[in-house]
């Protein structure tokens, strides 16, 4: 099975600060790094490193084809993305002592998708692949739509949430991976529970997963459901936690894997890459989460 991932490319600048800019104040950060980012670039990166066979679809500026390269070099195929006239997309992120972020997003081209360039990707694709997307680019709701009527499976992480979400036919989704946040937006609760429970009854047929930071994560499909607690560790820079989580998740559900054995190696995943800083370069590989969930 191979994914294509149809998702976000931006630039990230990290500032470092002594705390989040309050409202009317300036600050100076304590340092600037320049990554590669967006949630469509670290899951693909993250599922590569889980060792999935992934390919990459979306749109760049002249100034992203750093990104390329950076996809490339985890082993992610670049030959679906699209150069554009619209400045790459971009992300400024606070990151505060605790490793804690905060993040403005600025979706250039990454809304420069068409419907045009998904018929053209996923003609690519066969029955079965996985069609991995998130909510920063054009066309979710018609990949949404598209991928079902030639049977592949669909997962979304429904990162950022927002109004377009409302247009998406949930129901048509193998995967369905939410935060407090992206849940409860969508089923109108914030009990972790009640969650799962309102948007399994909207998607009997979608494992919905939620996770809970500190507390962990939680996933439910028809009557099954599980639990994980988070891992304590030191953390960094949470920045890519909830990508490296959603990459490492779909390659335990592609081999079949159980619920609770789905959650367990994303959370080792994502616990590995909070302790390290930055976003695509803090995802560990798999040997790395395998020694971790051992040790």
């Amino acid at each position: 099975m191979r994914v294509v991932n149809i998702g976000s490319l931006n630039i990230d600048y990290v500032y470092e600060m002594p705390h989040f800019v309050q409202p009317g104040e300036t600050l100076s950060s304590r340092s600037l790094r320049v990554n590669c980012g967006g949630k469509g670039l670290n899951q693909s990166i993250a599922a590569a490193k889980a060792g999935l066979e992934v390919y990459h679809a979306g749109c760049i500026g002249e100034e992203g084809v750093f990104l390329k390269e950076k996809l490339a070099a985890a082993g992610v195929r670049t030959d679906c993305i699209r150069q554009v006239a619209d400045k790459t997309g971009h992300a400024i992120i606070q990151v505060d002592p605790s490793g804690q972020n905060n993040i403005i997003l600025y979706s250039g081209a990454n809304h420069a998708l068409t419907e045009e360039d998904v018929d053209r990707v996923l003609a690519r694709f066969d029955r079965g692949d996985m069609v991995l997307l998130q909510n920063e680019t054009s066309c979710v709701d018609y990949i949404v739509r598209r991928a079902w009527e030639l049977g592949m499976r669909t997962a979304l992480n429904a990162a950022p949430s927002g109004e377009n979400l409302q247009q998406v036919p949930l129901e048509k989704l193998e995967w369905l991976l939410v935060n407090e946040v992206e849940g409860a937006y969508l089923a109108g609760t914030t009990d972790p529970r009640e969650i799962l429970r309102r948007l399994g009854a909207r998607c009997p047929d979608t494992t919905i997963v939620l996770t809970l930071g500190g507390d962990g994560s939680m996933a439910a499909r028809g009557g099954e459901t599980a639990q994980v607690p988070a891992m304590r560790v030191h953390a960094v820079d949470t920045t890519a936690a909830g990508d490296t989580f959603t990459g490492y998740f779909l390659r335990r559900a592609a081999e079949g894997g159980s619920l609770e054995d789905c959650l367990r190696l994303a959370t080792a995943a994502s616990a590995l890459a909070v302790t390290r800083p930055g976003a695509a370069d803090s995802i560990p590989a798999y040997d790395e989460v395998q020694a971790f969930l051992q040790a």
